[in-house]
């Protein structure tokens, strides 16, 4: 039984190795940014997110080197979203899942923007800094998304949702692990029956619904995480503050790298060991939020 199934998985491996050489065949040759992307990690990615059929992942590969072309994702510096950042909306944690993928921690109620534009162009800016993070072999990352505060006055628009949900699902294939919405009000439940519409029904199955005080919520976010890492808004045991200034000289450390790893000058980054706060935040911040830097 074990040589059957590890020969039909060694057959697969081998068919997906192939996919990979003929979608690589199919985009033709490469150069610069375009080259450095199209990774074979990054071209079994997109595969898979159209079931391994070389056509469809040719065309969705395709509209992604398009958008990087022009939106220029890998470009965008931290001094150029810092300001959407004051209140740690989102941010990268300083730990793992037991998978060991990079977590995103969001907090809906920390809404400090009403701009379609900033708001979508600061989440590009930490899905790119999360997967510059990844470590070796691991190509997705999970979310931790905290409700608490949340209300109506706080949601994003539909219409904004709905151009993020795009470009998660085109452009970021396969890159998102799993999701948990951390204790959503009944009011969420029903934004989140619109926003399912345009979900693809692979990405809504790693949307986890949990909540405090919950066995089954308990025993869910504990088989992902270790509770002494995982914060106490999460039903974990870590106390985790969002310090907007030390997330801005992590995120401006991490801007070299991204310099460095895409080939680009790096004369209008700031460096880390120049760093000052004028650098990336406009005014001082208002209010320090419960979040993980």
């Amino acid at each position: 039984m074990f040589k059957r199934r590890n020969a039909h998985q060694l057959d697969d491996g081998s068919q997906h190795d192939s996919k990979v050489r003929e979608l690589r065949s199919a985009i033709g040759p490469l150069s610069g940014h375009s080259l450095v992307f199209c990774s074979d990690a990054s071209l079994r990615r997109y595969l898979a997110a159209r079931n391994w059929n070389v056509e469809k992942a040719k065309k969705m590969l395709e509209e992604t080197l398009k958008w990087r072309s022009t939106y220029k994702p890998h470009e965008i510096r931290w001094n150029q979203v810092a300001h959407e950042g004051e209140t740690g909306k989102v941010s990268r944690a300083g730990f793992h899942d037991r998978q060991g993928r990079v977590v995103l921690i969001m907090r809906p109620a920390l809404q400090n923007s009403t701009s379609a534009e900033g708001n979508i162009k600061h989440l590009v800016y930490l899905l790119e800094n999360a997967i510059l993070n990844l470590p070796k072999g691991q190509e997705q990352m999970s979310w931790l998304i905290d409700f608490t505060g949340w209300s109506m006055a706080a949601n994003v628009p539909m219409k904004t949702t709905r151009e993020i949900v795009y470009i998660l699902q085109n452009h970021y294939p396969e890159r998102l692990g799993i999701a948990f919405m951390y204790n959503p009000p009944r009011l969420f439940q029903a934004v989140y029956r619109a926003v399912k519409y345009f979900l693809d029904p692979c990405t809504a199955q790693k949307v986890k619904f949990v909540y405090p005080k919950d066995k089954a919520s308990d025993e869910l976010m504990t088989s992902h995480f270790d509770v002494e890492n995982l914060p106490k808004e999460f039903g974990g045991e870590a106390t985790l503050e969002y310090d907007h200034e030390e997330f801005s000289k992590q995120m401006c450390e991490d801007d070299v790298k991204t310099a460095k790893f895409w080939g680009l000058e790096e004369k209008q980054y700031p460096k880390p060991n120049s760093f000052s706060p004028a650098d990336v935040v406009p005014e001082p911040a208002t209010s320090i939020a419960s979040a993980a830097s």
